[in-house]
């Protein structure tokens, strides 16, 4: 008769459904509160998810800034003498070291020679203007992956004919003609040579002043750069690979075929962008990992939270507690019950965050022309980390809840 009158929910042996439907609907009697602490967990979780994409983006960025300027791109100078002589004679490199390597080394599909002199040039109204002009092939745009906004690359025909063209930066066009577009056809002389301008080019990321490339550049055919120096001094060797899987045993192949045509004490930098690519990629990796441990704290301060509203609950239910032990509910059961009320608000919060972190990222892609990396990983991580937190942070209060004495806890007032 007593059994009779004891509450569905409070029977003892409730299997694991029971258990859960329980933990449910302790949660809508107490929603403000259970919602409430489920917010930090919802913050932590939208945080950690928003951390991983912050990081992804950044590394892609970075990283497609060092590619922009060439992946498979391999240069060479001239250093001079060895440090201990000091009054050898200069043994800069020539094209036919240029020849050399292309047949010497395999999987080069473009190079450049560039030679590097400077003039003043008038630029109408009486004005002149400090230029560096550099002699460059026509491979040169696909070497260092160049950008022509207005007109055209030089081509074989304009450098086998020695056509006294060239190519100045967008920035001296917009300075001295106004736009890109109003600077080609117009004429520039070079030590009293015209130069017809047949485009602009910039380059594809900024280097700020960093390469042989400066604001006031122009481009002209390498062949026609012999007119202003009967031996051209030429600054560096530019060389393209197929593949960048090619770029670091071709590097050391170069610097070989070079080291082997000049003096044993001449100085030569042979170098690529592999070294500072891995470095980016080691350093954006770190970033992203130091921005999940904080987020991690979050989760951390979030499962403080559950725990604490967990053991206030535990408190005030001291006597259903009694109740339920008296009628035969063990201890694995009691705990499971409590443990289960904690993981449904680790959830909770977390299936709400990760909706959050991800809705942010769709939005910016959604509303601008940004691709935002996803990663569909951060929100697997994020959930499992909300279980593990609820099952962490529940297990102290329901162990405290299964060790009640059901005798104290029915005199519990």
């Amino acid at each position: 008769m007593a059994a009779a009158l004891v509450p569905e929910r409070l029977r003892p042996k409730m299997a694991l459904g029971e258990i859960i439907n329980f933990a449910y609907d302790t949660f809508c009697s107490n929603k403000v509160r259970f919602i409430l602490t489920a917010l930090g967990m919802v913050i932590g979780t939208a945080s950690l998810i928003l951390v991983v994409t912050i990081g992804m983006t950044g590394r892609q960025y970075v990283l497609g800034q060092i590619q922009a300027i060439g992946t498979n791109e391999i240069w060479a100078e001239y250093l001079g003498g060895a440090p201990h002589i000091s009054n050898s004679n200069p043994d800069p490199l020539t094209i036919e070291d240029l020849q050399a390597v292309r047949q010497e080394v395999p999987g080069i599909v473009a190079s450049s020679a560039v030679t590097q002199f400077s003039d003043r040039v008038p630029v109408g109204n009486g004005r002149e203007k400090d230029i560096t002009i550099l002699g460059v092939s026509p491979e040169y745009e696909r070497v260092r992956n160049l950008v022509v906004p207005s007109g055209r690359f030089f081509d074989q025909e304009d450098s086998q004919a020695h056509n006294k063209v060239g190519l100045i930066t967008e920035k001296m066009a917009d300075e001295i003609y106004g736009s890109p577009q109003a600077a080609v056809g117009k004429i520039i002389k070079l030590t009293g040579l015209p130069f017809t301008i047949i485009g602009t080019f910039k380059e594809r990321v900024e280097t700020f002043g960093q390469s042989e490339i400066v604001d006031n550049t122009m481009l002209i055919p390498f062949s026609v750069s012999r007119y202003f120096s009967e031996i051209p001094n030429i600054k560096m060797l530019y060389f393209s690979m197929e593949d960048p899987s090619m770029v670091i045993p071709a590097t050391a192949q170069i610097k070989r075929v070079l080291y082997s045509r000049h003096r044993a004490e001449s100085v030569y930098d042979v170098s690529n962008l592999t070294a500072l690519l891995s470095m980016a990629d080691r350093i954006a990796t770190g970033l992203t990992w130091v921005l999940l441990l904080i987020s991690m704290v979050t989760l951390i301060v979030s499962g403080i939270g559950i725990m604490n509203i967990m053991l206030a609950t535990v408190t005030s239910r001291i006597r259903e507690i009694g109740i339920r032990k008296a009628v035969g509910a063990t201890n694995r059961e009691i705990r499971f019950q409590f443990l289960s009320e904690a993981i449904l608000i680790s959830l909770i919060g977390g299936f709400a965050g990760i909706v959050i972190g991800l809705a942010i990222p769709y939005s910016v892609r959604f509303l601008t022309e940004y691709r935002i990396p996803i990663s569909g990983l951060s929100a697997i991580i994020a959930i499992v980390v909300s279980s593990i937190v609820g099952v962490i942070f529940g297990t102290v209060p329901a162990a405290r809840a299964a060790q009640l004495d059901p005798v104290e806890s029915l005199r519990y007032e």
